[in-house]
C-alpha cells in the first residue's frame, strides 16, 4: 500500500461523510418553501434540480459498489495507481470546475416541481442507505483496488469515487446556500 494511506479515510469515516452530507442538503432542501425550492436565478439551476442532478450522481454507484469484483476488473481495468487522499481529489475537481467542466448529458437535471419535492428527499435517502449497505460488503483495501469511470475526472479508485460523493454533496449545498444569502 502506497505511503499516502495515512492521508485516506476510513470506511467507516467514509460512510460517516457520506450520512453526513447527505442527510444535510436533503434537510436544507426540505426547510424550502415552493418559491425558494423552484428559483433559478440567471440559468442556475434550481435547488429542486441540484437534488435531481445528485439522485442522477448517486444512481450509477449504488449499481456499481453492487456488482462483483471481476465485472468491475473486467469493465473498468486495473489500477495502476494509488488512491488520492480527500484533499486531492476535491482540488482535482475544483481544477476540472475552474477549467470549464460541468455535468455530462446523462446528470443533467430535469425541472422539478416542488411537489415533488419530499418524494425526490426520500428517493435519495433511499439511494444513500442502498449505498451504504452495498458499501458494508467491500473490504477497507478493496476501495483501493478497482476503479470506476467519473465522466469529468477520469478513472477513480471505488475510494476516490466515494470521495467525490461525499464533496459533491457539500459543494452542491454550499452553491444553494451561498445563492439564498444573496437573496
Amino acid at each position: 500500500m502506497s505511503s499516502n494511506r495515512e492521508s485516506l479515510y476510513s470506511l467507516t469515516e467514509i460512510k460517516g461523510g457520506l450520512t453526513k452530507n447527505i442527510d444535510a442538503f436533503n434537510q436544507y432542501i426540505s426547510g424550502m418553501n415552493k418559491s425558494e425550492f423552484e428559483s433559478s436565478p440567471a440559468g442556475k439551476w434550481s435547488p429542486g434540480q441540484n437534488l435531481d442532478h445528485l439522485i442522477r450522481s448517486i444512481k450509477p454507484l449504488v449499481f456499481a459498489y453492487g456488482l462483483p469484483k471481476f465485472i468491475l476488473m473486467w469493465k473498468f481495468g486495473k489500477v495502476n495507481r494509488p488512491s488520492k487522499s480527500f484533499e486531492a481529489l476535491v482540488e482535482k475537481y475544483k481544477l476540472k470546475l475552474s477549467a470549464g467542466g460541468t455535468a455530462s448529458a446523462r446528470f443533467l437535471p430535469q425541472s422539478v416541481a416542488f411537489d415533488e419535492k419530499e418524494k425526490l428527499i426520500g428517493k435519495y435517502d433511499r439511494l444513500k442507505n442502498s449505498l451504504l449497505k452495498k458499501i458494508n460488503h467491500w473490504q477497507e483495501t478493496d476501495l483501493d483496488d478497482y476503479i470506476l469511470p467519473h465522466p469529468l475526472l477520469g478513472k477513480l479508485t471505488l475510494r476516490e469515487m466515494l470521495f467525490f460523493t461525499i464533496y459533491h454533496n457539500e459543494h452542491h449545498l454550499l452553491l444553494l446556500k451561498q445563492r439564498l444569502e444573496k437573496v
